[in-house]
């Protein structure tokens, strides 16, 4: 009778074990998820500012076609890659978003009164807001994929992950060099 007792309760235990690693798993896989959400409403944040700050740029630098143009076609790649590609391919197509817009920035240098524009300094400041929220979400989501992968990669949850399908996330990371101001020459 002691032995019937002391293997159900044993059975018991496997499967709570079994409930909540699984549980966790799927929790830790949501909160990527979210995660991932979080970045996508702020790059939409700063997709939707640029074509006000190009605006506002062309009547005072409109002979700085080149660079205007820049921004406006790596703003269109990065909304397409929004929407089609993973964190990887994303990243890389923001990066060089960033690129433009600090070209972009570095024109306001050469024209103090488009750099006096109350409308110029407001929409940069509005993207400089979002730009550390953009950075908050990246690290936010970096994280949560890092204790979610680590979840799946380790046992005895590593069985489970790999019983229902959990597969490792992506990082979105910078490309080598995208801490760099870009040099710009007029």
């Amino acid at each position: 009778m002691i032995a019937v007792i002391i293997i159900v309760v044993v059975i018991v235990l496997a499967v709570l074990f079994f409930i909540f690693s699984y549980n966790g798993l799927v929790r830790r896989r949501n909160r990527v998820d979210q995660a991932w959400s979080q970045i996508s409403v702020q790059l939409e944040r700063r997709h939707d500012l640029i074509p006000n700050l190009i605006e506002t740029v062309k009547g005072y630098a409109a002979h700085e076609r080149q660079t205007l143009e820049a921004v406006v076609n790596a703003r269109n790649s990065a909304v397409q890659a929004q929407q089609q590609a993973g964190p990887q391919q994303q990243a890389q197509a923001e990066n060089v978003l960033t690129g433009a817009l600090r070209q972009l920035f570095a024109l306001s240098e050469a024209y103090p009164d488009l750099k006096a524009n109350q409308n110029f300094l407001n929409l940069q400041e509005e993207l400089t807001s979002t730009e550390d929220r953009i950075s908050y979400a990246r690290q936010f989501y970096n994280d949560s994929v890092q204790t979610y992968n680590t979840s799946i990669q380790t046992f005895p949850r590593n069985t489970i992950a790999g019983m229902f399908n959990f597969a490792p996330r992506q990082f979105f990371q910078a490309e080598e060099g995208a801490q760099e101001v870009p040099r710009v020459q007029f």
